[in-house]
């Protein structure tokens, strides 16, 4: 029995002794007696009552005193919470968990890889805080002392690993934040110098193509009127007759390059017909085979598939030029991850310039996409675009 409540035993007896030696004394007619009974056993009374205050007064105590120590702890890892989540990387948080854990529970802590006990058996004083992001444990630390760890240490432990595992989750997303903003900016300079190419070479075919056109047409039809001023009217006729055949082949030029620039037909009716178009007139002026298959394409988004199908022009004009080859086949697949692959394949010599393929890349890029080009060892070439999910379906 404990000290205190033996104590109380005893006194409580001694007042009942006393109280029952007063009736006693009482029932024989002795007052004395009585009274000195009535005496003793107020006073033992008195006793049990202040022994009681005072054993209350000790538990108020330290009541009191394990409150302010909850309120210090409390307040240390509130402090720790400040000093872990101030840090950006990855291994700066877990040392700093470490670190704090060490401070607060008083404890020899390590860090140790993810699912490693420390090579020790548990024990109560031995306490193991896993740090968990995303589901994947990042690493545990061990916390040792004399002391043994009772329930509240291991709430609190629990709280202070799941802030950390917290405040591990937001530097990760940070640093991902970061890496695609840094390619969204990449991209976004990328797109403007393709942009700004295609706009420069757009410029240099007008110029070396319609404009030269129409400034020959000019000059001639200049000669044509002179003649007829001078009354040769049947040379007139002949030099009009031949600008007739220029502004045919100048107007037809246009049509080809507003076609190539935004086919009414990709516009109108689908990638699917768009590209079978392009394969039958290409394969008719060539006297070549094209094979296409890309009837899966038609899930991408508008942009998508536009910058696809230049794509898919660029190489077939690229192929063309390196051969002419007698057979190209086309095909789109989406593969099991959503990825689209765009595949490419002439038997058209190969092309040893890697720069011959840059417009390609550079279209590819501005979707996030991925050139990859292969030879052949006895010729034709290989040309594979992927384009992501996320890029080829949000771009629309």
């Amino acid at each position: 029995m404990p000290r205190t409540l033996r104590a109380h035993a005893e006194l409580l007896g001694a007042f009942l002794l006393a109280a029952g030696a007063s009736v006693i004394a009482l029932f024989l007619g002795s007052e004395v007696g009585a009274t000195v009974g009535v005496i003793i056993a107020g006073g033992v009374g008195v006793l049990i009552l202040w022994q009681l205050l005072a054993n209350e007064r000790r538990r108020h105590e330290v009541v009191e005193e394990e409150l302010a120590g909850q309120a210090s702890f409390l307040e240390s890892l509130v402090a720790s919470f400040r000093t872990i989540a101030s840090t950006l990387e990855v291994e700066q948080i877990l040392n700093l968990t470490r670190s704090e854990a060490e401070r607060l529970f008083g404890a020899r802590a390590s860090l140790l890889e993810p699912g490693e006990t420390g090579g020790h058996a548990r024990d109560e004083h031995e306490l193991l805080l896993p740090l968990s992001a995303r589901g994947v444990e990042l690493a545990r630390i061990r916390l040792v002392r004399d002391d043994p760890f009772d329930r509240d240490d291991v709430a609190r432990g629990a709280i202070l690993s799941d802030f950390a595992a917290r405040a591990v989750e937001n530097a990760q997303l940070l640093a991902e934040v970061r890496v695609r903003e840094a390619d969204r900016a990449r991209l976004s300079d990328r797109l403007i110098t393709v942009e700004q190419e295609e706009r420069r070479r757009l410029a240099v075919y007008l110029h070396d193509t319609s404009v030269q056109s129409l400034s020959g047409i000019t000059l001639m039809l200049d000669a044509a009127a002179d003649l007829i001023r001078q009354g040769r009217a049947d040379e007139a006729q002949g030099i009009v007759d031949s600008v007739l055949d220029r502004q045919r082949a100048a107007i037809r030029g246009l049509r080809d390059l507003s076609f190539n620039l935004e086919p009414v037909v990709l516009r109108d009716q689908g990638f699917t017909p768009a590209v079978e178009a392009l394969a039958s007139q290409l394969g008719l002026e060539q006297e070549l085979k094209i094979e296409v298959d890309v009837a899966d394409a038609e899930v991408l988004a508008e942009r998508a598939k536009a910058a696809l199908y230049q794509i898919v022009r660029e190489a077939l004009h690229a192929s063309i030029r390196r051969g002419p080859p007698t057979v190209v086949s086309v095909s789109v697949k989406e593969l099991p991850d959503r990825t689209i692959e765009l595949v490419i394949t002439d038997d058209a010599p190969g092309e040893r310039r890697r720069a011959a393929f840059d417009p390609i890349t550079e279209r590819a890029n501005t979707l996030s996409g991925t050139l990859d080009v292969e030879s052949g060892a006895d010729g034709g070439t290989t040309i594979r675009v992927k384009l992501p999910a996320y890029a080829s379906r949000a771009s629309g």
